[in-house]
């Protein structure tokens, strides 16, 4: 029965039986020089000197090589990942080797990723910068025109106090939807789950909504009438704030005219998706990827003339994803776009009539 043995032993083994023989070889050409025949002294000597070889090789491996190696290991933080035996591992330079790629396979990942965050977190801070800077500038301009004398024209006086109560309110707006986003992203504002009709909340958001898809002249309406409710198990505030906030983006972004259509389809046995699908603008496809990023905009001028915290989407996605759920879009430029999100149906028992 073969013995599988250590690759360090392997090493020793292999080395010290090449060192033997090249030794024998040069005894036994030393005894035909002397014209002796004594081969028990041959192999005796070969037993002996490989034996000796082997231990001092071995020895010297474990002490010479083991200890850089795990020196390597312990310069490249491979230890967690790696747990390193206490047996000899001094000749596994195959295992070295792959660790130390996949470490730096790891830390290129690594650094890709920071220098993407570290652009996001420039992108991110610049746009806060822009979104608060607006209104703020424009709060400051009223109240220095009225401390300049026009607060005594009680017309003017009250036209600027309303434009800036209004930059105010926006301001306000942009910092309860970052207060909400951060409570979102820190998993600090918890998912209040219940049975309810998704059908009655959609007509509930069409209603709230009327008035401003009424001046854009956008009609918000079902694909088909639903007749019968489609219960949900989900947040109700929070997936009412979904609705509202897609439907405002398709009114904001829709064309004159236009339409946005939701509907709302059986997925899979315990899930339903629910589009929102208009025939607007359309987003172009380069900028889809980043569409839910915080303050991103495709609008690259930084204009808000459609006002709103650009946070929206984000918001949008971190309520679907804090339920677990997925959420889609689908555009093309000058067609139209749609958001879809799926929600787990609720388990509605029908009560059986009595006998």
């Amino acid at each position: 029965m073969a013995i599988k043995l250590k690759k360090s032993y392997r090493f020793a083994f292999r080395s010290a039986l090449l060192i033997t023989l090249c030794s024998a070889m040069v005894l036994v050409g030393l005894l035909y020089f002397l014209k002796s025949s004594d081969w028990v002294l041959v192999v005796l000597f070969a037993l002996f000197f490989f034996l000796i070889s082997f231990v001092i090789l071995q020895y010297r491996i474990q002490k010479f090589i083991y200890r850089r190696i795990k020196k390597i290991y312990d310069d490249v933080a491979l230890l967690e990942s790696s747990t390193l035996s206490t047996d000899p591992i001094t000749t596994d330079m195959k295992t070295l080797t792959q660790e130390i790629e996949k470490f730096a396979k790891d830390k290129k990942v690594e650094i890709d990723t920071l220098k993407i965050r570290e652009e996001y977190r420039k992108d991110f801070l610049g746009n806060v910068s822009h979104e608060l800077k607006t209104p703020l500038f424009t709060v400051q301009g009223y109240i220095e025109t009225l401390l300049g004398g026009a607060i005594n024209d009680k017309s003017v006086r009250k036209k600027y106090l309303q434009r800036a109560n209004k930059a105010v309110e926006r301001l306000i707006y942009i910092v309860k939807d970052l207060d909400l986003i951060t409570k979102l992203e820190a998993g600090e504002l918890q998912i209040e789950r219940s049975s309810f009709d998704i059908i009655e909340l959609i007509r509930n958001v069409f209603e709230l909504l009327e008035m401003k898809s009424a001046k854009m002249e956008i009609t918000l309406t079902f694909d088909m009438d639903y007749p019968e409710p489609v219960y949900v198990y989900a947040d109700r505030d929070k997936i009412q704030q979904v609705l509202t906030n897609l439907l405002v983006n398709s009114i904001k972004y829709g064309q004159q005219n236009g339409t946005t259509e939701v509907s709302v389809e059986n997925l899979i046995k315990n899930k339903v998706i629910v589009r929102v699908t208009d025939n607007g603008e359309g987003i172009p496809k380069q900028h889809i990827p980043r569409l839910f990023e915080r303050f991103y905009r495709i609008d690259k001028s930084g204009s808000r003339s459609e006002g709103g915290s650009g946070l929206g989407l984000a918001i949008v996605k971190h309520i679907i994803e804090a339920h677990g759920e997925k959420i889609y879009v689908e555009s093309v430029e000058k067609v139209g776009s749609e958001f879809s999100f799926t929600l787990e149906k609720a388990k509605i028992t029908v009560p059986q009539a009595k006998a």
